[in-house]
């Protein structure tokens, strides 16, 4: 029977108490003073009448308690709604209401968007989680189970209301261990994070999947390129997780500033959250002289395909990685059917940490399962050696007169000009096809280039109807709340 989330936190603390755990600005916290301040909070909680069960939630920038909230409702066995700071009062209103959560705690960045969304009596600051502990009460007994309920994660979406991902503690731990073990994560390690905590990528993935690996993990406040760089060297980290964006922008802000940061220390430079161009992989390699790899995974499904740390073969080009630790994976034809090696199809998966099910959505969780299997929405194949290949979204598909293009395709393409900083590729309307592909360009920082030279150099790989007609040149590209190209902002732009 595998162990609650706080029972291996216990674990931790019981086996190394003087190591240091987290950092965050002037604070440092070694897993004995984070079990202090859990068991701390987890008193704070209950005089606020949260019990086994009882939901709440946690609004703010990265910080120290949004660490000690995850590890305080693991040990009452309380359910945790973590939230992006940058969400709307609107958005926050919504998640609020709809995970049913009894509190919302928050942090001064989003003290007035807080007060728009919930009520008065509903809301604490943060740091209401470390108030003093004097005439706390004991706290009571736990029956806390693996399958008990834990988190309720609201993933952005790109159509209609997010979805509310609930998952228990069975699905974290068992995450954590196959992360661990394809990433070869120990007690060595140090892991940076800069992504947002209200994600399960930054919560999760990056910050509690080090910290049940006994490794110590340093959490900026939110992300910025000079402050990652520096954040990779002062605190010697080992890994770190990003999206491709980010790691772009770490890119762009050195090529413009002339900069080289020594990352030699880093052994793990991890990205996911959306496709990775190769030209952009290729020009961070001979810069910083680390290769970023590959990770995938969903909200729904972690983790699915990665890089083995101690697999000694190169991941071959355009390859996402093997198998994770204890992944069921199919690659299905639209009427079921298996296909064969090669072949593109539906990636569908139970991974080590799959949902229970979306929040009261019946409708929408059994839709998301196939025969026990959950539907990624992502189209892929499989090569004879075991290497994984991600090949689209299904929903991305663009179809010009009745012709399948993958946006991911003509990304990688248009990506691949020395001139292209950033690309997003999205469907746009047109009288005769239907649909068709345009593309948003960013220029890379010195570089210029015109529409008919960049439409030319797409002629010369891609089959016609695939090369975009109009290219849009763009400052900056439009980003959504988890760090990725906002392609329905820029399809909402087309329509308009």
């Amino acid at each position: 029977m595998s162990k609650t989330v706080y029972a291996h936190l216990a674990a931790m603390i019981e086996a190394d108490a003087d190591k240091v755990a987290l950092c965050f600005e002037a604070e440092t916290l070694t897993y004995g003073a984070l079990g202090e301040a859990v068991e701390l909070a987890a008193r704070n909680l209950q005089v606020l009448r949260v019990a086994e069960g009882t939901v709440f939630s946690a609004y703010a920038q990265n910080c120290t308690e949004l660490m000690i909230a995850y590890y305080a409702a693991a040990r009452l066995g309380a359910v945790f709604v973590p939230l992006n700071p940058n969400l709307t009062a609107p958005e926050v209103e919504y998640a609020f209401k709809h995970s049913g959560a009894t509190i919302l705690f928050h942090d001064d960045f989003v003290g007035d968007v807080a007060g728009a969304a919930v009520p008065a009596g509903s809301l604490y600051p943060l740091a209401r989680l470390r108030a003093p502990a004097d005439g706390l009460p004991a706290l009571e007994e736990s029956t806390v189970t693996a399958e008990d309920d834990f988190l309720i994660i609201y993933t952005s979406g790109s159509t209609g209301v997010p979805k509310a991902i609930l998952l228990d503690h069975a699905a974290q731990v068992g995450a954590a261990t196959a992360l661990a073990s394809m990433w070869g994560l120990t007690k060595g390690d140090v892991t940076l994070v800069a992504l947002p905590l209200g994600y399960l990528y930054g919560l999760s993935t990056g910050a509690a999947v080090g910290l049940q690996s006994g490794g110590t993990v340093a959490i900026l406040r939110r992300f910025h390129p000079r402050d990652v760089l520096e954040g990779l060297i002062s605190h010697g980290a080992t890994v770190y997780h990003g999206v491709p964006t980010m790691y772009s922008m770490m890119l762009e802000y050195c090529e413009q500033h002339g900069l080289r940061y020594d990352l030699s220390g880093v052994r793990a430079l991890i990205c996911a959250g959306a496709p990775l161009p190769e030209e952009m992989q290729q020009r961070f390699a001979d810069r910083f002289g680390k290769a970023i790899q590959n990770y995938y995974a969903t909200t729904e499904a972690t983790p699915v395909f990665g890089t083995f740390a101690n697999d000694p073969k190169p991941l071959p080009r355009g390859a996402v990685g093997r198998a994770a630790p204890g992944l069921q994976v199919r690659i299905i034809r639209p009427d079921g059917t298996d296909c064969e090696n090669d072949e593109d199809g539906e990636v569908v998966v139970r991974a080590a940490a799959t949902m229970k099910r979306y929040l009261k959505s019946p409708e929408q969780t059994d839709a998301a399962f196939r025969e026990g299997l959950f539907r990624t929405g992502d189209l892929g194949r499989r090569d004879g050696d075991g290497y994984f290949y991600l090949t689209g979204r299904i929903k991305d598909i663009i179809i010009r007169g009745g012709a399948n293009i993958s946006p991911s395709e003509v990304e990688e393409v248009l990506s691949s000009h020395p001139a292209v900083q950033d690309i997003a590729v999205v469907g746009g309307p047109d009288r005769i096809f239907g649909e068709v592909p345009v593309a948003f360009v960013v220029v890379r920082h010195g570089a210029s280039i015109t529409q008919e030279d960049l439409i030319s150099y797409a002629e010369r790989i891609l089959s016609d109807f695939k090369v975009p007609r109009t290219i849009h040149f763009e400052a900056e590209l439009p980003l959504g709340l988890t760090g990725k190209f906002d392609k329905k902002a820029l399809k909402a732009r087309l329509q308009a």
